[in-house]
């Protein structure tokens, strides 16, 4: 994992209003970057046409920045933040996410029986700030009381490791880094030999360093070097990364989602518009300076291309999955949370082409601006229900059909959780009295007893 590599995750993961202080702290140490002057930017540059709501007359015409593949990302910009004064780019108070909310959201939408989903909740609820699994397998097993066994919980543990951020649920700092390695691809430098080195002899590198380290593996000491170096580019506090980064305060959209002509678009907001660029005064130079005075600017040149570059790539995997979510989830937006089909990460990884992990930390904390509102990417997942007819229907739709059943009932004669899931059943989607009571609850919607009105 390079310096380049760490830095594109970490851009990455970032929500809008982290990556504008980002920016702003790298302006403030590399001389070489500056703010785009928004003056600058051509006012003659297509742009996309405002939101258009349901009914409202949409232009005739197909701009061609929409999905033409010969654009940078940063020229797929969506409609204006300021088209509409209703809409400002910070729209709404951000809950902060937890390392455990993140965590419970992919194991809800991991492929697990519901015995084995009670097994990852209770390893998630021990695991600490840092990502660090601190509890033994015993004791999770008799915090469970359902007569689970060790071996069950650690198949468990090896799903939950697997989860965003890599290295979660780890029981020492050998295994963290391991399983952060082993997410690498096999031809990276130096992999092998750290994960030797991250088992037993990473407890004596602080004492002997690469040198002793060397003798005793009897390996030659650039490639102890090289794999040192790739461990000391890993995360030791995978959990930490989600503390340090949920103070959101407002929701900037990162994409805007319309519909235009009959079809649903969706393209990066204004917002992620870079703005900024290489200081060219600065740059020109690096020609004329001295060897000192070049190499200093040099190394700041160098990072800054790399900041832009990860930007880039920030921009083009955010994307890359906002595409594939609108594709998947047209009807949600058009009908609601009712037409919210099954989605997993899975399924969005193996059609874009990433890692879960790099699905995951794209939609961490992002938001899109729809028709509906500005909702976080988060809302387009949902784990799914088989129904009678063969198909599957997602806990999001079937939350909704019981919220508008109740809506329609009787207020003398409430339906009961089990009239409800007999109704449900009838319908197509055979769901358990005791899910219903769990989906009833989640909506904060009272017992039938307690919705009883005579008036």
């Amino acid at each position: 994992m390079t310096p380049q590599l760490r830095q594109a995750i970490r851009l990455l993961q970032l929500s809008a209003v982290e990556l504008e202080a980002e920016l702003a702290t790298a302006i403030e140490s590399n001389p070489l970057l500056d703010w785009t002057d928004p003056s600058a930017v051509n006012e003659d540059e297509p742009r996309p046409p405002p939101s258009t709501e349901e009914g409202a007359e949409a232009p005739t015409a197909e701009p061609e920045w929409t999905m033409d593949d010969g654009e940078t990302w940063y020229e797929r910009v969506g409609p204006s933040d300021n088209s509409d004064e209703d809409s400002p780019a910070a729209e709404q108070v951000a809950e902060a996410e937890t390392l455990h909310d993140h965590l419970l959201w992919q194991l809800h939408l991991s492929p697990l029986s519901q015995r084995d989903r009670s097994i990852g909740v209770a390893l998630i609820e021990a695991i600490d700030d840092d990502g660090y699994l601190r509890e033994s397998l015993a004791a999770i097993v008799e915090s469970l009381a359902m007569g689970a066994s060790e071996e069950e919980v650690a198949t468990v543990l090896h799903q939950v490791q697997r989860f965003d951020p890599v290295g979660s649920g780890a029981r020492s700092l050998s295994e963290c880094l391991s399983l952060q390695l082993n997410t690498l691809s096999d031809d990276t430098p130096g992999k092998a030999l750290a994960l030797v080195i991250a088992g037993e002899p990473l407890e004596r590198l602080p004492r002997i360093g690469a040198a002793g380290l060397a003798s005793e593996l009897k390996r030659d000491i650039a490639e102890v070097e090289t794999a040192v170096q790739l461990l000391r580019s890993l995360d030791p506090r995978p959990g930490a990364q989600m503390g340090a980064i949920s103070t959101d305060t407002y929701v900037t959209p990162d994409v805007v989602i319309w519909r235009q002509n009959g079809l649903w678009r969706v393209a990066l907001s204004e917002a992620m518009r870079p703005r900024i660029s290489i200081h060219r005064g600065y740059e020109s130079m690096i020609r004329h300076a001295n060897a000192s005075d070049a190499s200093y600017l040099r190394g700041h040149l160098q990072e800054a291309r790399w900041l832009l570059k990860s930007l880039e790539a920030r921009g083009d995997t955010l994307l890359k999955v906002a595409r594939c979510l609108l594709k998947q989830q047209a009807g949600f937006l058009e009908f609601g949370d009712s037409a919210l089909r099954p989605l997993t990460l899975r399924e969005v990884a193996t059609e874009v082409g990433l890692h879960e992990s790099t699905v995951s930390r794209a939609i961490a904390r992002k938001y899109a601006r729809t028709p509906r509102g500005t909702m976080p990417l988060r809302a387009f997942f949902a784990s799914g229900i088989d129904t009678g007819s063969g198909g599957e229907a997602s806990s999001t739709a079937i939350q909704a059909m019981i919220r508008r059943l109740i809506e329609a009932e009787n207020p003398r004669k409430p339906l009961s959780d089990a009239r409800l899931a007999e109704t449900l059943k009838a319908t197509g989607v055979p769901v358990a009295r005791r899910t219903v009571a769990k989906y009833r609850e989640a909506m904060s919607i009272p017992s039938s007893q307690e919705r009883v009105r005579m008036g």
